[in-house]
């Protein structure tokens, strides 16, 4: 499979996201975002950083660049597109997922490792978990608290597309291990279909073993 890693100005984790994707076998590029998708594109990360110095809205105006036409266009065909903290920013700005990720209730950046509960282990993305492991992976936002409508986190409950809630090493769900104020203690959901997913936390740098974490190899292994 052949990945392209869509670099924005300010993207500053493609590079992160393609060294994590070779580590597993995985065939990577980054893609300036000015020049389209290639054509043999059969997988696409939209990476974290600050696209477009977060104006306006995180993800706001990179939602609006015209490579994000293709990359739904490709999502509706079936081909698998994750977008990781500023990624899912934009993915959700760009109508791929719903709600939206606003400041954190701290009102500060956080950069610190957090616990994941695996709530859906039947999709691309956690196949290689089981429902309720917990996962150690890091997080870097300023604006990651998600946000939705009561009714419609009721129906993303009701169809199953929470992938993972912040959770305490226990794998229990609190306030306390909440890091950014999320609805729900959602870290990351999918789409409409489960090819197309948005998370918080960054996989891509709890993939490598020299950085000291793993436990984010299962979600890039969707691209395998």
């Amino acid at each position: 499979m052949t990945v392209s890693v869509v670099r924005f100005g300010g993207s500053n984790c493609d590079r992160d996201a393609v060294r994590a994707l070779e580590y597993l076998g995985v065939d990577a590029d980054i893609v300036w975002h000015e020049d389209g998708l290639p054509a043999d594109t059969e997988g696409v990360v939209v990476p974290g950083g600050f696209s477009y110095g977060d104006y306006l809205r995180a993800g706001a105006m990179a939602a609006q660049s015209p490579v994000m036409d293709e990359v739904r266009a490709l999502a509706d065909d079936g081909v698998p597109v994750l977008g990781v903290c500023n990624g899912a920013q934009i993915g959700c700005e760009a109508g791929m997922t719903p709600g939206a990720f606003t400041t954190n209730a701290s009102a500060r950046f956080q950069c610190e490792r957090v616990h994941l509960r695996v709530e859906n282990a039947d999709t691309p993305w956690t196949a290689a978990y089981s429902e309720g492991d917990v996962l150690e992976v890091p997080i870097a936002h300023g604006e990651g608290r998600f946000e939705i409508g009561e009714d419609a986190y009721d129906d993303l409950v009701a169809d199953d597309r929470v992938l993972f809630r912040y959770c305490d090493a226990d794998g229990e769900v609190t306030d306390e291990a909440n890091p950014n104020g999320s609805t729900g203690a959602v870290a990351g959901l999918t789409g409409d279909r489960d090819n197309v997913a948005v998370m918080m936390p960054h996989p891509e740098r709890a993939t490598l073993p020299e950085l000291g974490a793993t436990d984010g190899q299962g979600v890039l292994s969707a691209f395998a």
